[in-house]
This record gives structure tokens, C-alpha cells and sequence, in this order.
């Protein structure tokens, strides 16, 4: 099997759509969340190669979730998913420590290229 994937996003489509796009390419998905909060919970739990991380979620967004995954692992590999229109939300990201960020709606290839290269 891949690599270990943690993906964080509060729409299930979402979920589903990465998932589905992960898994034809070989990664693993080892848990999923709804919010940053759970997401930094199931970072420590399955410590996965890298997180697919939305940026607007109830109870903790991503952002924060990156920023409390970074205090637990200075090394954790995180990629942004955010909507069109986000961009300082995506320098805030990689500010807190995001390695690369996919725009919604997101092409298969664009989510395979930017996981490929921080894993690389």
C-alpha cells in the first residue's frame, strides 16, 4: 500500500471526491474529519505521511488545525484545500506551516502533483 493519508474537510463530497481520488493512485486513506479539531486528533492517532487539510471548517479551521499538527510534529506534511478566492487564507496557511495548497474545484492531477511533490 502508499503512503498514509489523513483527509480533514467538513463536506463529505469532499471527503468522497479526494478519497476516491487518492485511493486509484495508490495512497492509503487512514482517517478522515469533519472539523480541524477532530483532524489534529486523528493526526495523532493514525500518524499519517501527509493531510489533506480544508481551510474553512467548523470548531477549529484549518489554519489552526495546521498550526496545532505543527507544535505535535515539527515535520508533519499538510496540504491546503481551499475555494477560489482564498489566497491570503492559503500565505496564512503556508505561514502556519501548510507545504503546498490544491484550489477547489480541484483537478485529480493537481491533487496527485502537489501530495507527489511534498511527499518527494
Amino acid at each position: 500500500m502508499g503512503k498514509k493519508v489523513l483527509i480533514v474537510d467538513d463536506a463529505a463530497f469532499m471527503r468522497m471526491m479526494l478519497k476516491d481520488i487518492l485511493t486509484k493512485n495508490d495512497f492509503e486513506i487512514v482517517g478522515e474529519a469533519e472539523n480541524g479539531k477532530l483532524g489534529v486528533a486523528a493526526y495523532q492517532k493514525y500518524k499519517p505521511d501527509i493531510v489533506t487539510m480544508d481551510i474553512t471548517m467548523p470548531e477549529m479551521n484549518g489554519i489552526d488545525a495546521v498550526k496545532a499538527i505543527k507544535a505535535l510534529d515539527a515535520n508533519a506534511k499538510v496540504v491546503m484545500v481551499s475555494a477560489m478566492g482564498q489566497q491570503p487564507m492559503v500565505i496564512e496557511a503556508i505561514q502556519a506551516g501548510a507545504n503546498d495548497f490544491i484550489v477547489k474545484p480541484f483537478q485529480p492531477e493537481r491533487v496527485i502533483e502537489a501530495i507527489s511533490k511534498v511527499l518527494a
